[in-house]
Order: structure tokens, then C-alpha cells, then sequence
């Protein structure tokens, strides 16, 4: 394990101002590591002390992180009142909203502690969803790990896709990622030629790795669950390990 360090990295798109954040290993660690770098794209709630965690934790394992600002302004909104219209309006404009992704990975781009390095998306929830989009529309990365997705948010042109290996972490009761809508994507993966794995969690709904679910009003819909979060966290550690070191 290595210690990480963070850094703001300020950048626009549409006259927006972003604010990102590089987490990165520091120290003798930093210049042996070949791992893959990693674009952390945030969940609802925006780039929170939480999305600043796992960044932390996947520097620490030897990951350069850069977490994406995709509210703008490092928004952190904590409400279903403040979260509902910053996803529909992103869902009812997709242009600015993987606009936005593609500014994120254009200041990613230019970081030192990136050169080189193969790139993986991350994302949870709206996050996940954000990644997957990225890659339908023609993204070309190493890899791209959607934990939770919101399916229910992704377009069904699959025309255009980019490249790169998929994982996705799923809660097999999740009613934003039905079964209909898994063997959807599913076929779409397979009709583009992309790797790719499910993991489904048996007993689990969405947003089940963050523990704003824990105490859920719904727990039909959103609830923490500490053990499938655990699994999601090996399945994507391991995956990143993977493309750090394709063996295949």
C-alpha cells in the first residue's frame, strides 16, 4: 500500500466551471507501479467525501484516480429535490452531459501522473450509467466498470460504440437495472464485439455500495448492502488488475 495525495484541477465545459480531483500513489511505490489509471465518475450525490474515499483506496492500491465534476462547480447535492433535475436534464441532453465526461478525460489527459498509462472508467450509479454512455457513443479506453448503473438512463444506439473491456456490479432486485434491460445491454455488448461480465448480487437493489442507502425509506428500491458492496469492490479491483496486467 502507498500513501495518496490529492490535487484540484480546474476546467470548463460550456462556460461551466469543473472542478476535478487527481488522487494519486505517492512516494518510492508511485514509480514501480504499472497499474491502470482510473476516471472516477460520481454517483448522485456528486464528487462527495465518499467518491473521495474510493479514490483514495484505488491510489493506494497504485492507481492514479481522476475524479470527474460532473455537476460543475463540485456540486454536492443532497436531496431528491436537488439530484432528480440535474439527472433528467443530463438524460434530456446528452450532448452536454457526455460533453462533460469528454472534459473530464481531456483534463485528465493532461496530468503528468497519466502518461502512459492504459485507462479504466469507474462509475457509480449516475456514474456507472455516465460510463457506459461514454463507451456507447465511442469512447475507446481499456476498460470501464459500472457499479449499480442506472440502466434505465442509457440510449439504445449501439451504431458507434468504442472499445473496451466491461464489468458490471449489479443488484439482481435493482429496479433500475431489470432483467429486461441487463439482457438488453447484454445483447448490445455482444453486437459491438466488447468483453464483458456481470456480477449479480442476489438479495440487492441499487446504490447498494453507498452508505446514504443504509436506513433506506425504500429499501425495495435503494438500500445499503455491506457484503455485495465487498464483492463489487474485489470484482472491480481485480478487473483493474486485469487490464494493469492482461493475461489473455
Amino acid at each position: 500500500m502507498t500513501q495518496a495525495a490529492g490535487r484540484d484541477v480546474e476546467y470548463q465545459h460550456e462556460g461551466t466551471r469543473m472542478l476535478g480531483l487527481v488522487v494519486a500513489p505517492q512516494g518510492e511505490a508511485a514509480g514501480r507501479f504499472a497499474a491502470v489509471a482510473v476516471l472516477l465518475i460520481h454517483d448522485a450525490f456528486g464528487l462527495s467525501e465518499e467518491m473521495i474515499g474510493t479514490a483514495t483506496r484505488l491510489a493506494e492500491a497504485g492507481h492514479p484516480v481522476f475524479l470527474a465534476d460532473v455537476w460543475g462547480e463540485r456540486a454536492t447535492p443532497s436531496s431528491v429535490t436537488e439530484i432528480g433535475p440535474l439527472i433528467g436534464g443530463m438524460a434530456q441532453d446528452r450532448n452536454r452531459w457526455l460533453g462533460r465526461v469528454a472534459a473530464a478525460h481531456a483534463a485528465l489527459d493532461a496530468q503528468p501522473e497519466f502518461a502512459g498509462r492504459p485507462l479504466a472508467l469507474l462509475g457509480y450509479c449516475f456514474g456507472g450509467s455516465s460510463a457506459l454512455e461514454y463507451l456507447r457513443t465511442g469512447a475507446h479506453v481499456a476498460g470501464v466498470a459500472a457499479v449499480h448503473p442506472g440502466l434505465d438512463l442509457l440510449d439504445q444506439d449501439w451504431s458507434t460504440p468504442g472499445s473496451g473491456a466491461v464489468l458490471l456490479a449489479i443488484g439482481a432486485d435493482d429496479p433500475m437495472a431489470t432483467p429486461d434491460m441487463r439482457h438488453r445491454l447484454e445483447e448490445h455488448l455482444s453486437s459491438a464485439g466488447l468483453d464483458h461480465q456481470f456480477h449479480l448480487y442476489s438479495g440487492t437493489t441499487h446504490a447498494f455500495t453507498s452508505p446514504k442507502a443504509a436506513d433506506s425509506p425504500q429499501p425495495e428500491v435503494f438500500a445499503h448492502n455491506a457484503r455485495s458492496a465487498a464483492r463489487a469492490w474485489v470484482a472491480t479491483t481485480g478487473f483493474f488488475a486485469e487490464l494493469s496486467a492482461p493475461a489473455f
